[in-house]
């Protein structure tokens, strides 16, 4: 019960998170993004949506896995993994809402190496909580790419 608390908050602070960047990215993804010339690995919409589902998950077991309210360390853990979330929301404003993938593209490079620095500091307090973070780190490298081709050829 002590872990399965935590997990559950940062899981639905996660959720949270991806519920409002679905609501930034409502009227871009019906009136804008569309529109625009994608490479042909662009995945389908649905798959968007099942694959951020599994890694919000994944993002908050992670968290509530590295919680500890009695170490420093953790507290600097849980203060990495808020400011990639933010970040994460970020990108959506600034590439949906504010219909900019060169700012999106600026704010994914910032949260990828947030991430980054969040794993690692994850593999010292639990391999677990890191490990599971790796799906997220490559869909955000797949995502890079995305927002590179859209970048370059629109």
């Amino acid at each position: 019960m002590r872990t399965f608390l935590p997990i559950l908050l940062f899981v639905l602070l996660s959720f949270l998170v991806g519920f409002i960047s679905m609501l930034v990215q409502h009227d871009a993804m019906l009136s804008w993004y569309p529109f625009l010339e994608k490479p042909l690995l662009t995945p389908p919409g649905i798959v968007f949506s099942v694959v951020w589902s599994i890694l919000y998950l994944l993002m908050g077991i992670s968290a509530g896995l590295v919680w500890d309210t009695k170490a420093m360390y953790s507290w600097m853990l849980e203060l990495l993994f808020t400011v990639q979330l933010a970040l994460n929301l970020l990108w959506s404003i600034c590439f949906f809402h504010m219909q900019s993938p060169v700012l999106g593209f600026a704010v994914l490079v910032v949260l990828f190496m947030f991430v980054v620095l969040y794993v690692a500091g994850c593999y010292v307090k639990n391999r677990w909580a890191a490990f599971i973070n790796i799906p997220y780190m490559l869909w955000l490298v797949f995502a890079g790419y995305l927002n590179l081709y859209i970048i370059m050829n629109n």
